[in-house]
């Protein structure tokens, strides 16, 4: 359990707290300082370089929410509704991203490489708006997981 606990955190952590620098930091540095071909150059690129680590965190939670689930609450029926919600929350998040990755990622490169400004925005905001949702809901989750056993 230990190892399968810190791992699942390290993989939380690691989207997370990704979604939360990008979401309120490097998105109003880079809105102040950059045109929309550097901006958006530089998000495409942000985004090749932080997605792969969101795809070894999506397989980590998977791996080690199921080992603990069934493991040490032995399934569905010995969780509690705490477990129950983050599992939820976590599928949703998941799903979000599998949008995010076959989608808006996928045309924002194409317009970036096109050099189809106009629509690399469309695609950055679009990206923007489910990456701020997908940061509320790992946000949640967070507090779920650390105080919900309480409830």
């Amino acid at each position: 359990m230990p190892l399968a606990i810190s791992l699942h955190l390290l993989a939380a952590v690691i989207w997370v707290g990704g979604m939360f620098f990008a979401w309120m930091i490097l998105r109003r540095v880079a809105g102040e300082l950059l045109e929309p071909p550097q901006r958006l150059t530089l998000w495409y690129q942000v985004f090749q370089r932080f997605f792969p680590w969101v795809w070894a965190s999506v397989a980590v939670l998977l791996a080690t929410g199921l080992w603990m689930l069934f493991g040490y609450f032995g399934g569905m029926a010995g969780a509690g509704l705490h477990v129950h919600l983050m599992l939820v929350s976590g599928l949703a998040m998941m799903a979000i991203f599998l949008h995010v990755w076959f989608a808006p990622f996928r045309r924002l490169g194409r317009a970036v490489a096109d050099e189809d400004w106009p629509t690399g925005g469309q695609q950055l905001a679009r990206i923007r708006r489910l990456i701020g949702l997908n940061l509320l809901l790992g946000l949640a989750t967070i507090a779920i997981a650390a105080g919900g056993r309480y409830l």
